[in-house]
């Protein structure tokens, strides 16, 4: 699913244009000023009121929670109104955002939909582990698969009691490289007696505390194919593909090549 947040003046009226231009599914999530969502041609539609409970949604969700549960049913999500969000953001006016603001618009009413769209093309997909576990059950070759092993990476906060709490890490990719490196073990892995599909997702960006980063899933004959060539993957994510990483701790921050 790929998520795109639009910020700033009218940016609902920005939504509305958009959704009917995008071909697939699409869902919105808006911050309200009111207590009921609105009308709206999308296949979903989420709001945060005031008071901040959702509408539309589960109890004591977070906008990370609500878009985790919409990736594996919709292509596309439209966050409205999450200044403070960390997701592909375009900015209307001089609306400012915590995200990557991947274009700026100066009105909503007259905004040019073209460009917006070229970006929505060339974003990356938001991923889960659920999102993965659907892809491997639809495979052609699941009638044939006994076993789906999978792998979460994510971000520990701690290796010792006394080591300074990491707030969050950030990764990057060697663009291009990353994604062949990946194709390559993904190939090699599949080529494998008993095992039918493998699927790999690594996070880029900033990610908080308890988040997950990497996720590994085998659809297999049976479990010991599964088992194995899940932690023969992660391995060889791990040793072979060019992925960075920087930590932030309470106390300081460091590429992990550099401190190593």
């Amino acid at each position: 699913m790929k998520t795109l947040n639009l910020v700033g003046p009218d940016a609902v009226d920005l939504a509305d244009r958009l959704v009917p231009r995008l071909d697939g599914r699409v869902a919105t999530v808006e911050t309200l000023p009111e207590t009921a969502a609105r009308d709206t041609d999308a296949g979903a539609a989420y709001g945060l009121s005031a008071d901040g409970s959702w509408i539309g949604a589960g109890d004591g969700e977070t906008l990370d929670d609500l878009l985790d549960s919409l990736t594996p049913d919709y292509e596309y999500a439209l966050t409205v109104g999450f200044a403070d969000a960390r997701l592909p953001t375009v900015a209307i006016g001089d609306a400012e955002a915590a995200g990557e603001i991947v274009a700026t618009v100066p009105e909503a009413a007259e905004a040019d939909l073209d460009p917006i769209l070229d970006v929505v093309d060339d974003l990356d997909p938001r991923v889960t582990l659920e999102s993965l576990v659907q892809r491997a059950k639809a495979s052609p070759m699941a009638e044939r698969s006994g076993a789906i092993a999978t792998f979460t990476g994510r971000v520990r906060v701690k290796d010792g009691e006394d080591d300074a709490p990491t707030t969050h890490l950030e990764f990057e990719k060697y663009e291009g490289v990353a994604a062949d490196r990946m194709r390559t073990i993904r190939s090699e892995l599949e080529a494998r007696d008993g095992v039918f599909e493998v699927l790999m997702h690594h996070r880029t960006g900033v990610i908080g505390e308890g988040e997950d980063i990497v996720f590994v899933v085998v659809l297999a004959g049976h479990r010991e194919e599964a088992f194995d060539t899940v932690e023969d993957g992660i391995n060889r994510l791990k040793d072979e593909v060019p992925i960075f990483k920087k930590e932030s701790t309470a106390d300081e921050e460091f590429w992990i090549h550099e401190k190593a």
